[in-house]
């Protein structure tokens, strides 16, 4: 029975079930013509650098270009127990992004527990199909402003959020405070650079792919400020960017007997003096 990283979002999900909203508003997808993604093209990378920020900058660039993509991954992250022990859990993702306002993120952990993330340009929900309850707030302005509002304004996480917006270029330029070229390697049988960078609480390694299509392969994380300072874990696969996209894919319908939920950081504005009772940290699992 160990504790895990998880705790917050699990507890937005499942920690305010008796404080269920009644009703859920009506769905309108943003207007997105069916043919789009028979449409899109691949963007251009641009000659292949030689040094480490040439590279990295390179990535961003291509990935922040993207009109859409879809990808896999297999992530593990480490718990740091009170006895000081790492534990590793691990999770899959596939991640579906359409520019300026679409966004999936469908989870899976290892014991078979379940979420989904989206957003359709003007609502951010979360979805726990294993406890059919969902939480659900308006938020207009496109992928960035809904990634920028989930992470500070209602305190949840979602790991690699930085390449899912279209100002990574700039974020990676802003935040990395050193960047080293550690050497040309082979990642799943493909030519890659892998670099190391570092930011004020990160540590961070970078498999890029080498040639027209300079994608992530896999990234580490390093939290070096935190206790034990435990890693996360990231290995890409099946990259498209061209994908089918549709509205439906963004679009939520709460399923029959759904509970509709308040998310933790909501819950002061829902219940007078939640805030002073906060939910249990380091849950066992």
């Amino acid at each position: 029975m160990y504790k895990t990283l998880q705790t917050e979002v699990r507890n937005a999900l499942c920690v305010a079930i008796l404080l269920t909203f009644v009703g859920c508003a009506d769905q309108q997808t943003v207007s997105q013509p069916q043919a789009a993604a028979f449409q899109q093209t691949l963007p251009q990378a641009g000659p292949e650098p030689a040094d480490a920020k040439g590279i990295l900058l390179r990535m961003a660039n291509y990935l922040a270009k993207a009109q859409a993509f879809t990808v896999n991954l297999r992530d593990s992250y480490d718990a740091v127990q009170a006895s000081g022990e790492k534990i590793e859990f691990a999770a899959t993702r596939k991640l579906t992004v359409s520019r300026p306002n679409d966004l999936r993120v469908e989870r899976e952990e290892n014991d078979g527990k379940k979420s989904i993330v989206l957003y359709d340009g003007k609502d951010i929900t979360i979805f726990s199909p294993s406890d059919n309850v969902y939480a659900q707030t308006a938020k207009a302005g496109g992928i960035d402003e809904a990634v920028k509002y989930f992470l500070k304004d209602l305190n949840m996480r979602l790991p690699l959020a930085v390449l899912l917006v279209s100002q990574l270029p700039a974020e990676l330029e802003r935040r990395t405070e050193s960047l080293d070229y550690v050497e040309k390697t082979s990642i799943y049988g493909q030519a890659a650079h892998h670099l190391a960078g570092r930011t004020a609480t990160v540590d961070y390694q970078i498999w890029i792919a080498e040639g027209a299509q300079p994608l992530p392969l896999r990234v580490v994380l390093t939290y070096k400020l935190a206790e034990g300072q435990p890693q996360f874990r990231a290995q890409f696969s099946d990259w498209n960017l061209t994908p089918q996209i549709n509205d439906a894919q963004f679009a939520f319908t709460p399923p029959e007997g759904a509970k509709k939920i308040a998310f933790l950081a909501q819950l002061p504005n829902v219940v007078p003096g939640a805030s002073e009772h906060p939910a249990k940290r380091g849950e066992k699992k």
